[in-house]
């Protein structure tokens, strides 16, 4: 039987840094930053955004959904549980920030920790009794728990309910650099250094024993248990994981917005979050980079069609996913074993 082709760009981006040295891997990774570092000054080219203004586009949706996708992609991607209600954590994270900031005058930087930390004791809580749950049970829980935060915020009084939580502090400036509304570079770069050192956690724990453990619950959990893995302990670690990730994305989200209401945070958000994974390729941090980016910059960039711009975005979603079900850049090792059932 033919074998399929699976040749695509993660396949060639591979073969290039495979056959790479350090010093030019090296070259690459800078190159690459600083390139990306870059893309706040092409607001006056073709990727321009008619209506947002482009360099808050770059922040959020764009970078935001590029740190979220890989916070869920720790849950989905690596250790196979379906989470429906990853906007919970991000939730938690802006209301720390808004509470906190507008209460207790710490700037962002001071509240961050707690912001990740309040994000990673929810984790923890909804995983000990519900992570014992597969599948379809697993995720209509998660589902609950993102609708049960997002009511508890709207009908609360120290959330100020449905009105939200206004001026929330901007985050103080770093050295010569300054947090401005009107020009959110500074913003881009400070998500931009979260991303970097997110995919860096993710890669060191991918090739170690939590990243080994993920991968065996996520092929078969119960193979993984009769071999001594203990499953319950890495998946509260990936959930809790993914949730401090959820936690950061939020805090920054709410210094930036300035105000925050629980409309913000819908089950939308979560099924979006969940796209930019499995349209990118779940499990591969590049394709889930690529796919939250797409899925971000895309209804911005053709807002001018106004409600036709929502037909336009779903189409391309059915399209790519019948075309490429896997993702953009599927994981390797589904393609590998593609490859060699089809010569068989």
């Amino acid at each position: 039987m033919k074998i399929r082709n699976y040749w695509n760009l993660r396949d060639w981006g591979a073969g290039i840094w495979e056959r790479s040295g350090r010093p030019a891997r090296v070259l690459i990774a800078v190159t690459t930053i600083f390139l990306v570092g870059l893309l706040p000054f092409a607001g006056a080219s073709f990727l321009a955004t008619p209506i947002a203004a482009y360099d808050a586009v770059l922040v959020y949706p764009v970078a935001v959904f590029v740190l979220m996708a890989l916070g869920l992609n720790i849950v989905v991607g690596k250790s196979g549980m379906l989470d429906l209600g990853y906007v919970a954590f991000f939730a938690i994270g802006a209301y720390t920030m808004a509470i906190m900031g507008t209460t207790t005058g710490l700037n962002t930087w001071e509240i961050m920790p707690f912001g990740i930390a309040f994000a990673m004791l929810a984790g923890v809580i909804l995983g000990l009794p519900t992570l014992r749950l597969r599948g379809d049970y697993l995720a209509i829980v998660t589902l609950g728990f993102g609708e049960i935060v997002r009511l508890v915020l709207l009908n609360s009084s120290w959330s100020k309910g449905p009105n939200g939580i206004a001026n929330v502090p901007m985050p103080p400036d770093i050295g010569p650099l300054k947090f401005k509304l009107d020009d959110q570079k500074v913003f881009f770069w400070v998500v931009l250094i979260m991303i970097l050192l997110t995919i860096w956690m993710i890669r060191r724990l991918s090739v170690r024993r939590p990243g080994r453990a993920w991968e065996a619950i996520r092929q078969d959990e119960d193979a993984a248990e009769l071999m001594g893995v203990p499953t319950l302990k890495y998946k509260i670690w990936s959930f809790t994981l993914g949730a401090a990730i959820g936690g950061a994305a939020g805090v920054l989200y709410a210094s930036k917005n300035l105000f925050i209401a629980p409309e913000m945070f819908t089950l939308n958000v979560s099924i979006l979050i969940l796209a930019c994974v499995v349209f990118g390729g779940i499990g591969n941090i590049w394709g889930v980079i690529i796919g939250a980016t797409i899925l971000g910059y895309l209804p911005d960039r053709i807002r001018f069609i106004s409600d036709a711009r929502l037909l336009v975005f779903g189409l391309v979603l059915v399209v790519v996913m019948n075309f490429r079900p896997d993702g953009l850049l599927p994981r390797k090792k589904r393609e590998k074993a593609i490859v060699k059932k089809g010569a068989n």
